[in-house]
């Protein structure tokens, strides 16, 4: 109910009016039952502009912090990641990999959309950066289509670090579903806890990824962004010690007087 009321009644018709968002390939998404969305992540707003652009609920999976927080804060966090679709997950300890596939497979068996960031978290550089196959293993293990979605403008409207937010425009593009048929079914039971298992999802991953950057046009970074936002700053180049300046004339010529001689000092 409140994700309705947040997209056609307070939140959605602002900024419709406000940064003029635009959706291409509405058509690509099924009207009824399961989906995966994935999509780019490069900013908090991709969050907020995707699920309006989509006609149908998108359920994202948000760490269990955002929704058990105190006072106005806690609950203006909790009133809106509640708000956009977010379902909260623990994401604490060993096992929170599986619970957060556990809950998207079951909000797919629901019928719902469910949306994914293969990369894991948000670019910091604007670039596309290696998948992570937890959407790859949700996508086989539900058997269900997998849409995917290149988000732009959002870099802009709101960069890493930014609150508020500057208006620009947003496009978010629907492609056709991939199809990873061949995958599932039989075979996938059969790989699963062997060696094979490993080399399914991330052939599945990376022709996700293949295909997100085929649709955004963004270059490719064949590392983890998790690696590369926790990566040391490179150091920065020394500086060149600045040359001596060249001694006075009388200097040279006392110098010149003494290239052959003793030290003075040491002369008595």
């Amino acid at each position: 109910m409140l994700y309705g009321l947040l997209k056609r009644g307070l939140l959605g018709p602002a900024l419709h009016v406000v940064f003029r968002p635009h959706a291409e390939g509405v058509e690509h998404i099924p009207e009824s039952g399961p989906v995966v969305l994935v999509a780019n992540h490069q900013s908090f707003s991709d969050s907020i502009f995707m699920p309006l652009l989509t006609p149908r609920p998108v359920k994202f999976l948000a760490k269990a912090e955002y929704f058990t927080g105190h006072g106005v804060k806690g609950w203006f966090s909790k009133g809106f990641f509640s708000g956009v679709g977010s379902v909260p997950i623990d994401r604490t300890g060993a096992k929170a990999a599986d619970a957060a596939i556990r809950t998207a497979l079951r909000l797919l068996e629901q019928g719902q959309i469910v949306g994914l960031y293969p990369e894991g978290t948000r670019s910091p550089d604007g670039r596309l950066y290696k998948g992570r196959t937890g959407a790859a293993r949700i996508a086989l293990t539900a058997g269900c289509p997998v849409v995917p979605c290149a988000i732009s403008g959002t870099d802009v409207v709101q960069p890493t670090g930014k609150l508020v937010p500057k208006v620009h425009p947003v496009t978010v593009t629907f492609g056709p579903p991939l199809d990873f048929s061949r995958y599932t079914g039989e075979l996938w039971e059969r790989v699963k806890g062997t060696e094979d298992e490993h080399t399914v999802l991330r052939a599945v991953t990376d022709e996700i990824m293949h295909t997100l950057i085929a649709m955004t046009g963004r270059e490719y970074d064949d590392r983890y962004a998790s690696d590369v936002k926790k990566a040391p700053a490179p150091a920065l180049p020394e500086a060149e010690p600045e040359p001596e300046p060249a001694p006075a004339a009388d200097d040279q010529a006392a110098a010149a007087g003494n290239a052959g001689d003793p030290d003075p000092s040491s002369s008595i």
